[in-house]
């Protein structure tokens, strides 16, 4: 696998204009190195857990994953794929932070996990204390912690563009362009472990004879090892395994989109256009993919510039009006 580009001193100015048109992963050495979070874990856990429990006195309990040692700390489905090989418990900072530390020097322990924590609900205490410069923080931006042990995230994509800080232990990434979909032999669409569909190949130790295109994956995967202070730039729908490499991790996440509000996630089109157009006789698929490409796409250019703006519909400029009439529209339509 091809190592992840690097850059240092990155400014805002050298983000937006140079790293983010690119569309490519980046890493950022020691971009927030300086962050009082990442002081204490170089401290000790301890200091670490402290610091924590601090940020987030009296907040409410939130999700987190527990699986037997067995599974070695590789979260996903059971083999019927009726169910998960873990299970979904609530926790708060110190409960957690507790039964990580609890487990340090056990030869196997079990898998401890919570994803994508709201910072600004749970630890509000660090949200002053986290600042990245870089970032444009005056558009909706959700930051989130994760916390665990050695574990194992699967191949996945997210809709926003992230930028993931280690503030604790090292991280080793993998990254895999969009277009290698075709390759990663994925999950269930509406049945996942977090939201996103997952890749069933563990990308540390694939299984080459049951997903051998994966092969053609990895040729064009991208990979680095992350320390506590790095962080790594994810665009948008690039999927992404994260391994957990020490007893006590953690990172914490900036996510973004720029598209233009009110933000909803074109998951649903894709849910939408599988039970109602997968099973279509191959010339009527191929004349949707043609509407398709001129209507969403923009193959031919605008589709509506011979139109008055009046007259353009649903195609028109965007409004949280036209929007609420194109909800009730599908509301209508599929309560039929």
């Amino acid at each position: 696998m091809r190592p992840i580009a690097e850059y240092e001193n990155v400014d805002r100015a050298s983000f937006e204009r140079v790293i983010v048109p690119k569309g490519e992963p980046a890493v950022l050495r020691g971009l927030v190195a300086d962050w009082p979070v990442v002081h204490a874990a170089t401290a000790g856990d301890e200091a670490l857990g402290q610091m924590l429990r601090d940020a987030g006195t009296g907040a409410p309990p939130f999700e987190a994953w527990f699986g037997p040692p067995e599974i070695g700390g590789r979260f996903s489905y059971n083999a019927d794929f009726s169910g998960f090989n873990f299970e979904r418990k609530l926790a708060t900072v110190d409960q957690l932070f507790d039964l990580l530390l609890r487990q340090r020097g056990d030869v196997q322990p079990y898998s401890m996990y919570a994803g994508g924590i709201p910072i600004r609900k749970h630890l509000p205490g660090l949200i002053p204390s986290i600042p990245v410069t870089m970032l444009d923080m005056a558009r909706d931006t959700v930051i989130s912690l994760w916390l665990g042990n050695r574990t194992h995230t699967a191949a996945h994509w997210d809709l926003s563009q992230n930028l993931a800080c280690v503030v604790a232990g090292r991280r080793r990434v993998t990254l895999l362009p969009t277009e290698q979909l075709k390759n990663l032999y994925v999950g269930p669409l509406d049945f996942t472990l977090a939201g996103q569909p997952i890749s069933l190949v563990d990308v540390d130790a694939p299984d080459l004879e049951r997903f051998p295109r994966f092969a053609e994956a990895l040729e064009a995967a991208r990979t680095a090892e992350l320390g506590p202070g790095d962080a790594l730039y994810i665009p948008s729908m690039w999927w992404h395994a994260v391994a957990s490499l020490d007893e006590v991790g953690a990172m914490i996440n900036f996510w973004w989109r720029d598209a233009e509000p009110p933000l909803m996630t074109p998951v649903n089109a894709l849910y939408h256009a599988v039970i109602t157009m997968r099973n279509l006789p191959p010339k009527e698929l191929a004349a949707w993919r043609l509407m398709f490409d001129h209507y969403v796409f923009g193959d031919n250019g605008d589709p509506v510039e011979h139109l008055h703006e009046s007259a353009r519909g649903i195609l028109g400029r965007r409004t949280p009006e036209l929007v609420a009439r194109v909800k009730k529209l599908l509301i209508d339509a599929l309560s039929r």
